[in-house]
């Protein structure tokens, strides 16, 4: 699928970053530091993270910015914060994405707000990065809450498949520290890159031709609608502060819009 891929230059792209990654007394404030150089955010929906005052917390916050927000989805793992893979039926993937999804659809209604898009998180996210039937599942749940939401998920052929063939729009997000396997797909092995040097020449290789660095000491093209980052490396701040200096970022649906010349 990669080969069949156009190097170009990419012109929008978005940046999300995760909030409400808090639950009772496990608190993590740092991920707010982030959010003045985003244009979408993640918000935990209670299952891996996020008690009912840190999501509301993040949804105001969130709403002073102006940014906008979806809901982050994981599996029902406080402990293990939804990085414990877990076997569900389709049942069971439909009921926890739908149990999210609304409540954190309710939640923002309070506040005169709506949520645009699903990423899934953790365990969840690597699942339906490398088990299509699985990102399908997921997929046809997020639809069922509402057609318009855009369903989140890593760059590459599954991801693609998915959008296809649920019918429903996709996102395909890229992360600057992750290296990348020949086909495109996050090698989980390598450890993450902590160079905000090394990482801003990835993101302007990637703009400059949507292509991305891979094991083989390569070039991989892909498809980037959005940029990750995680406030868990050292350099987090500054890494996406740098990104904002490159770039403005620019929310998927915008980037849609522009391309669909609504927007120019």
């Amino acid at each position: 699928m990669q080969s069949t891929l156009e190097k170009r230059a990419i012109k929008n792209i978005d940046f999300n970053i995760d909030l409400a990654q808090s639950f009772g007394i496990y608190k993590n404030n740092s991920e707010f530091e982030l959010l003045d150089y985003a244009s979408s955010v993640n918000i935990s929906c209670g299952f891996h993270a996020g008690d009912p005052l840190t999501i509301k917390n993040a949804l105001l916050k969130a709403k002073e910015k102006n940014v906008v927000v979806g809901a982050h989805i994981g599996f029902d793992d406080i402990q293990g914060f939804g990085y414990r893979d877990m076997d569900l039926t389709d049942d069971e993937i439909e009921a926890v994405v739908i149990y999210q999804v609304g409540a954190l659809m309710s939640f923002a209604k309070t506040f005169n707000m709506e949520i645009e898009h699903v990423r899934p998180h953790g365990a969840m996210y690597k699942r339906c990065s490398s088990d299509f039937a699985f990102a399908c599942a997921v997929a046809k749940a997020v639809q069922k809450c509402s057609k318009w939401l855009i369903y989140y998920g890593a760059a590459g052929e599954i991801t693609e498949k998915t959008g296809e063939l649920i019918n429903i729009p996709v996102a395909q997000e890229v992360c600057l520290e992750k290296m990348y396997n020949v086909d495109g797909t996050v090698n989980t092995v390598a450890k993450d890159n902590e160079n905000t040097e090394v990482e801003i020449q990835r993101l302007k290789h990637l703009l400059a031709t949507s292509q991305v660095s891979n094991i083989e000491g390569g070039k991989t093209i892909v498809t980037a609608d959005t940029i990750h980052f995680t406030n868990r490396l050292s350099n987090s701040l500054e890494l996406i502060k740098q990104a904002h200096d490159v770039i403005t970022p620019v929310p998927v649906n915008y980037k849609n819009a522009c391309l669909s010349g609504w927007v120019e």
